[in-house]
């Protein structure tokens, strides 16, 4: 089962969520908190897989439950999905900088969140569908200067080059096509690469690519 913890100040919308994400066979919510503090306690007690986490909320904001959570190497495992009303928040930047897993605007179809909270336990990075390329762009685009890319040195040739390529947002599938190779070499690739760089996921390796300078803004095409 995929233990779902929802981080919500509104009822209604953790009502929603958890009468979807309830009715399926795989996925169970084991909480729901109405405020940041709420819940970060509420996740060192439950350990859950994933968290659905509210950016704006009082007491302690998305965003600030979400450092607590990622900096706490005992909740490595833990994957937080960010949840704005906005496809462009502010504040989405940072979250994924801090290690959110990704985000989804809460209007997201019901097909759509159910796929969310099933990939990001598998270790992808999540965003709303046609936007990925566009937060991309502007994440780059608000990026610090790219830093010494010292950790680089431990990444093969092959690796370096299908970073570059998840940095600029493309999938499992289309990075095979591009280097003509499986889809499931590219992402024993991608896996490799993440761990020799400590990201805990897909998500923090396009950040780790911009912020080395292995990409660059304009890039996208």
């Amino acid at each position: 089962m995929i233990r779902v913890l929802l981080a919500d100040d509104q009822s209604l919308v953790r009502a929603g969520f958890r009468a979807l994400l309830d009715a399926q066979p795989d996925i169970e919510v084991v909480a729901e908190a109405a405020d940041g503090e709420e819940a970060v306690g509420s996740i060192r007690a439950l350990r859950p897989d994933v968290v659905l986490m509210d950016i704006r909320m009082p007491h302690l904001d998305g965003l600030a439950a979400t450092r607590r959570i990622t900096a706490d190497r005992g909740l490595a495992d833990v994957k937080v999905v960010m949840l704005t009303t906005f496809e462009l928040d502010e504040y989405v930047f940072e979250a994924i900088r801090s290690g959110a897993s990704g985000f989804l605007v809460k209007d997201t179809e019901p097909e759509e969140l159910l796929r969310a909270v099933r990939a990001v336990v598998n270790g992808d990075a999540l965003l709303s569908p046609g936007v990925t390329r566009r937060l991309i762009a502007e994440f780059a685009a608000r990026s610090k200067e790219p830093a010494a890319a010292g950790e680089l040195a431990r990444l093969t040739e092959r690796e370096r080059e299908v970073m570059a390529l998840v940095g600029i947002g493309l999938s499992n599938e289309e990075i095979a096509r591009r280097l003509v190779v499986s889809p499931l070499t590219a992402k024993t690739h991608v896996s490799r690469t993440m761990v020799k760089l400590g990201a805990r996921d897909r998500a923090q390796l396009v950040v780790l690519a911009y912020e080395s300078g292995l990409v660059r803004p304009g890039w996208l095409g």
